[in-house]
């Protein structure tokens, strides 16, 4: 081919690099627009500059991220209004664009996770910090947060048994004056199917938890709320009685490591300068 023919060729090659370089640009400078914007809690200007940047330059992860996120940060956490779960589904579906081009990314895993738990949607929550597990093997934030997830789960069916059947909702006064009596059997059985998978799921993912992070007090926590769900399934009196005394050394072992960690930031602040 003659080099006369390929000059329009060259030429038309060379525009298209200026042009796709001068949009890369404008795409950073409405991104650095955005955060500056975000970061002075105007939402609603650092989305619009985040969009902009996003369709000048589709790649730039970056403004995926800062978009979804500032979605995020408009939407009320337990509001129920059109409005607002609207909001969250933005969010939502941003930080799904962000796993498209970044599958392990755990900030976008861990956002859509907590939007989910806010919306009280728990399975789905739960569905997304198994996700995060995959990416994140040895994080106790996951397992804390699956826990929590199937506590939330077994709660409430628990006490709305408790509330259909009219059981006595009265605390054992000589026993465990912080425990409840138990369900009575023939109404156990459906309960027990319902929650005992989670309830077990649940201790297994707070020990491993505690296991990664020993001193965490909410993980403590809990864990004594878990093991008194299962104390609610359990037909045998011996087996319930156990697990109430499971989760009382978790109440013990939360006040000693609070108790510890506050005498240890009162030495710290003791400490001269």
């Amino acid at each position: 081919m003659k080099l006369y023919k390929l000059a329009p060729l060259c030429g038309a090659l060379l525009l298209a690099l200026v042009s796709c370089g001068c949009s890369r640009l404008k795409a950073r400078d409405q991104l650095n627009k955005g955060v500056a914007a975000f970061r002075n809690a105007q939402f609603q200007p650092a989305i619009m500059h985040f969009k902009n940047a996003v369709a000048l330059d589709p790649t730039l992860l970056n403004a995926r991220l800062y978009l979804a996120t500032a979605y995020a940060q408009q939407y009320v956490p337990g509001g129920d209004s059109a409005d607002n779960n609207q909001i969250a589904q933005q969010a939502i579906d941003a930080f799904e664009e962000v796993l498209k081009m970044d599958p392990g990314n755990t900030t976008a895993i861990a956002s859509i996770a907590q939007i989910y738990y806010n919306m009280k949607n728990f399975d789905k929550a739960k569905e997304y910090q198994q996700h995060r597990l995959q990416v994140e093997p040895n994080n106790p934030e996951p397992y804390y947060w699956i826990g929590v997830l199937d506590w939330a789960i077994c709660f409430p069916r628990t006490q709305q048994l408790r509330k259909d059947l009219h059981v006595d909702m009265a605390k054992d006064p000589v026993n465990h004056p912080d425990v409840l009596p138990p369900i009575p059997k023939k109404q156990l059985a459906e309960l027990t199917e319902q929650n005992g998978p989670l309830v077990d799921e649940g201790i297994k993912a707070l020990s491993k938890a505690i296991e990664l992070k020993p001193n965490d007090f909410d993980t403590m926590a809990y864990l004594n709320l878990m093991y008194r769900q299962k104390a609610e399934i359990e037909s045998d009196s011996d087996a319930r009685e156990a697990d109430i005394k499971q989760a009382e050394d978790w109440v013990a072992k939360y006040v000693g490591a609070k108790k510890a960690a506050a005498a240890g930031a009162a030495a710290a602040s003791a400490q001269p300068q």
